[in-house]
């Protein structure tokens, strides 16, 4: 039997270059062995929350041909070539919303526009791979999951567009999204990564759900998988290393206590999920207890805020996703021949 080949990739926003830039470096390394290699032929399941989901979504976004469109460089280009749009504040934006104290930080018209010409109208039942990508419903007061195996009538199915956003309208920079699905049913979701900012556990437990053989058309993929069946590949989007001291916020206001609480929740998250998965792998023989990979490149010269979209920062992200390759080559070069012999 083959490995299920997991894919799992964390929130946070334009630090979504991190990640990209390891997964083109994977993808051109399996490119030199399969010519029409891509990030979501040589995955089985790829999970997403909110930047994380964008870059999900696009690797397993169909042409018109019924094949991958959009390589991973592509993929990044997203980022590179729109970020600084998406992460602009207009001077009245700027007055009104005071610097994002009263109102979102910023207008969702760019983003939603870069969203538009990617995903064009597709649903996520048109994506080629099964996929899980997090959000939250206000309304109902529960985590929402976006999984294009689960999209077989109008109820469970959404365009593409509106999974994209719905993931990343991250609280205090972005207005919550006012979605439809297909059949017409109304929600009003924020970004997943208030609960899941790493969705690999998420990912993990639905896999085991999935009947692979005949979701792949392959026989040679186990059904019902367990953490033995499976390769996962978890990337972060960055280390944040900077403490907060009690001397700081022994007096704070509710002002103050936002985004070190968003930052702490979303980064406290994401550690808890690894090492919860790393103790499910433990428990496995040493063949597969080497399964599980967990990347988490490091802030040398990128600025950690999620919404520093200066072309400076962009190139100071872009460098340091290459850093992160030249660091941990070995273990990207052990992934990539995981997901070929789990073809």
């Amino acid at each position: 039997m083959k490995k299920i080949r997991i894919l799992s990739i964390d929130g946070g926003g334009i630090r979504g270059i991190l990640p990209g830039t390891i997964l083109a470096y994977i993808e051109n390394e399996l490119k030199k062995r399969d010519k029409e290699a891509s990030i979501g032929k040589y995955f089985d399941f790829i999970a997403g929350t909110s930047t994380g989901g964008i870059l999900a979504l696009l690797y397993l976004f169909a042409d018109e041909e019924g094949k991958y469109k959009y390589t991973a460089n592509e993929a990044l280009n997203l980022y590179l070539n729109h970020g600084g749009n998406i992460f602009d504040v207009s001077l009245r934006k700027k007055i009104t919303s005071v610097s994002g104290l009263i109102d979102e930080k910023y207008s969702e018209k760019e983003l939603e526009k870069a969203l538009s010409s990617y995903l064009k109208n597709d649903t996520i039942s048109q994506l080629l791979k099964p996929s899980l990508i997090t959000s939250y419903d206000m309304r109902n007061r529960k985590a929402h999951f976006f999984t294009s195996h689960d999209a077989k009538d109008d109820i469970n199915n959404f365009y593409l567009k509106d999974v994209a956003r719905s993931t990343s309208a991250a609280p205090t920079y972005f207005e919550p999204a006012c979605i439809n699905s297909i059949y017409g049913t109304p929600y009003t979701l924020i970004d997943g990564g208030i609960f899941a900012n790493n969705p690999s556990l998420c990912a993990y437990s639905e896999a085991r759900t999935i009947n692979f053989s005949s979701t792949l058309k392959n026989e040679q993929k186990p059904d019902l998988p367990s953490a033995k069946d499976m390769i996962i590949v978890s990337l972060g989007t960055g280390t944040i290393k900077k403490p907060y001291e009690f001397e700081d916020f022994k007096n704070a206001n509710k002002i103050k206590w936002i985004k070190p609480t968003l930052d702490m929740m979303m980064s406290g998250n994401s550690e808890t999920v690894h090492h919860h998965l790393k103790q499910i792998y433990s428990t496995l023989d040493k063949e597969n207890e080497s399964n599980y990979y967990r990347i988490q490149p490091d802030l040398n010269h990128a600025d950690n805020e999620m919404d520093n979209a200066t072309p400076e920062n962009i190139i100071a992200l872009h460098n340091d996703g290459k850093l992160a390759v030249t660091e941990h080559k070995n273990t990207l070069d052990e992934i990539v021949e995981k997901l070929i012999e789990n073809r």
